[in-house]
């Protein structure tokens, strides 16, 4: 997958994220979530050419990132979106002020994610 199309994934597993908890599905709503911020971090992470195949790669690339921008909140970011990657598998979130709260921390930090990308028009690089 190239990094533009990383990035339009992360997009598109946001609306389908709301239209899953819109409907009532919490878990698929979660993991959509999940993929959206994973999705945002191998976007950026593919432009520096740092690994992303695993979940470590992204930890790592989260930090590395959040100590290069100075943003400090995309660690809490991208441990949100991982607590709605565990809530797919265990099913433990309460529903409404539990996924109101993490669904905009999860929003929010694929929007920084994703404006940290260079403005390249390749979308390889």
């Amino acid at each position: 997958m190239l990094t533009q199309e990383h990035a339009q994934t992360a997009q598109d597993f946001l609306a389908v994220a709301d239209d899953e908890f819109a409907s009532g599905d919490m878990l698929q709503g979660s993991e959509k979530m999940w993929g959206a911020a994973a999705h945002a971090v191998m976007a950026v992470a593919q432009q520096r050419d740092w690994p992303f195949g695993n979940h470590g790669a992204l930890r790592v690339a989260v930090r590395r990132l959040a100590d290069e921008s100075g943003d400090r909140a995309l660690l809490g970011g991208f441990s949100a979106s991982e607590r709605l990657h565990a809530n797919f598998y265990h099913d433990f979130m309460e529903h409404d002020a539990d996924f109101d709260f993490t669904r905009d921390v999860v929003r929010d930090f694929v929007t920084r994610m994703l404006s940290l990308m260079d403005e390249s028009p390749n979308g390889s690089a």
